[in-house]
């Protein structure tokens, strides 16, 4: 069973084109907040990143903001949060995100998303963490990447056991319930040819 106390929280800069991925923001953060369970994320003030922020900011939860340098200097900051770290890269936000938290989601969003997703999930995989790494699926958004990682599977690129790590739900308290009975299967933790 996982004590989760703060979260990690991917994703989009962007709001996208449907009004369910704003709203599974808003809902994320408004539960979290309602649960005592704090969000640690890319402390920008646009797109899905804001809406979360803001839901907890409504809810009196706890938020901090991780964000590199170069991006409070593009004016993206959201400097109405309490605990806003800068940064000096793209690597120490994500390393400052990853210990801060004791799990990861990701929602709707794009290429930084993915890559912040992916690269916490492969630590997984490496046996680096135990954490719970899951996607929110909003209306559908990653069922294609779900097909993709199957066929990976099926191409003997992924271990089942690693595509298992990865929880997904389309309902955030589900999500939520699911990462609080997790139990991290066990992983090699160390590779050689064929056995990843």
């Amino acid at each position: 069973m996982s004590e989760i106390r703060r979260l990690a929280i991917f994703c989009g800069s962007n709001p996208g084109v449907r009004p369910d991925y704003v709203a599974a923001a808003r809902s994320l953060g408004r539960l979290l907040a309602q649960r005592g369970i704090g969000v640690v994320y890319g402390g920008s003030n646009v797109g899905l990143m804001a809406a979360l922020a803001d839901a907890m900011a409504d809810e009196l939860g706890d938020v901090i903001g991780v964000i590199p340098r170069m991006l409070v200097d593009r004016e993206v900051a959201n400097t109405t949060l309490s605990d806003l770290r800068i940064v000096d890269s793209m690597h120490q936000r994500k390393a400052m995100m990853a210990e801060l938290a004791d799990g990861f989601i990701a929602l709707p969003g794009g290429i930084g998303t993915l890559e912040e997703f992916f690269e916490t999930w492969t630590w997984a995989q490496l046996g680096m963490h135990a954490k719970p790494c899951g996607l929110l699926n909003v209306a559908g958004y990653f069922d294609p990447l779900l097909d993709f990682l199957d066929h990976a599977v099926a191409e003997r690129f992924v271990r089942d056991v690693h595509r298992a790590m990865v929880v997904v739900e389309s309902d955030s308290a589900a999500l939520l319930a699911r990462f609080e009975s997790y139990e991290p299967p066990r992983v090699v933790k160390w590779i050689n040819a064929g056995t990843i």
